[in-house]
């Protein structure tokens, strides 16, 4: 497409396979999206594409990503404000034609899987290492295993008794992620199997389970990150504060641009460990590295960009910078 859409905070870059989701940094911008910087999106990502009216004049355009195909998505279990959404581009009330005629660019880019649930993360998340600090202890991961290095002022005395803790990723079978922003008093205590768990070896259904893997409510309380362990998969959870494979988030400690992105990357961690069995007889997946661009194709961008730039839309440094990025494709 080599096309660009500019919202509210957000802008959105067109390629022939994907688009580049660009968040802007400043204080109106949400953490979580200044913290995730920009995101690849693969258009075998998408399940589809909505358009509907949003607040205070205007549209909202929002590409919906497919099951299991990126982590991120997969780990917030549907707990994100819609403000944090990283699928979303609001746009003014007057540019709801334009809006209307990318979102059928996009379903016109649909792979032919976008109905199913996707076999592999196909959107990168932030790589290791990562760390953050939870209430009750640090969590950090090197890309091999996951540590949580407990604190006095906060962990509980059945996490001093069993000591800090280190996780090696193929030890694990999934996250289970809860945002310190639910709703519920902030001072109560985390309830048993109260969050969404993702795991790595199948595509979710929306639906919150804990480690016993039974349907349990989302309530109200504290944030916490858990980890999900083979060893333990067919017991049942402990709270999360006295649970030695969680760490938990208080007022001010683990916030969502935190802990988010580090359980996204763990979960992409587990996935890759553990890659999708082969059907008997078929040949092992192989992500070719994508091809050199075809020259034709580079100049239609570059003739997009054009109209751009001379409708306005671009400035000259902004046209100079992407065509240049468009040549050293050739």
């Amino acid at each position: 497409m080599g096309d660009v859409l500019a919202g509210f905070q957000t802008v959105w870059e067109f390629d022939a396979d994907s688009m580049l989701i660009r968040f802007e940094r400043g204080i109106r911008t949400p953490k979580l999206l200044q913290a995730l910087g920009e995101r690849r999106i693969p258009f075998e990502a998408l399940s589809g594409v909505e358009l509907a009216v949003g607040k205070r004049g205007t549209v909202v355009l929002r590409a919906v990503p497919r099951p299991g195909a990126d982590p991120l998505m997969d780990a917030a279990d549907g707990q994100l404000k819609e403000a944090y959404d990283p699928y979303r581009l609001v746009l003014p009330a007057e540019r709801e034609t334009l809006a209307n005629y990318y979102a059928e660019r996009i379903r016109e880019s649909l792979g032919p899987h976008a109905d199913t649930a996707a076999e592999a993360h196909l959107v990168t998340v932030p790589p290791a290492p990562l760390s953050f600090k939870a209430y009750d202890g640090k969590a950090s991961f090197d890309g091999k295993a996951i540590s949580f290095r407990w604190f006095w002022t906060g962990a509980s005395s059945e996490k001093w008794k069993v000591g800090d803790q280190r996780f090696r990723i193929d030890e694990l079978t999934g996250v289970e992620w809860r945002s310190p922003e639910s709703r519920g008093s902030a001072g109560t205590a985390p309830k048993e199997g109260s969050a969404g768990a993702a795991k790595a070896g199948s595509a979710k259904d929306g639906t919150a389970r804990n480690g016993t893997g039974k349907v349990t409510p989302k309530g109200g309380g504290h944030g916490y990150l858990r980890l999900l362990r083979r060893a333990t998969e067919d017991q049942p959870a402990d709270r999360p504060d006295r649970d030695p494979a969680a760490v938990v988030f208080g007022m001010g400690y683990g916030l969502v641009h935190q802990s988010l992105p580090f359980a996204a990357a763990v979960l992409e961690a587990i996935r890759a460990s553990s890659p999708v069995p082969c059907a008997e007889g078929a040949p092992a997946p192989n992500r070719a590295a994508a091809p050199r661009r075809d020259p034709a194709d580079i100049a239609e961008r570059i003739r997009h960009l054009g109209e751009l730039h001379t409708a306005g839309l671009l400035t000259d440094d902004e046209f100079s910078a992407k065509k240049a990025e468009l040549l050293a494709e050739l």
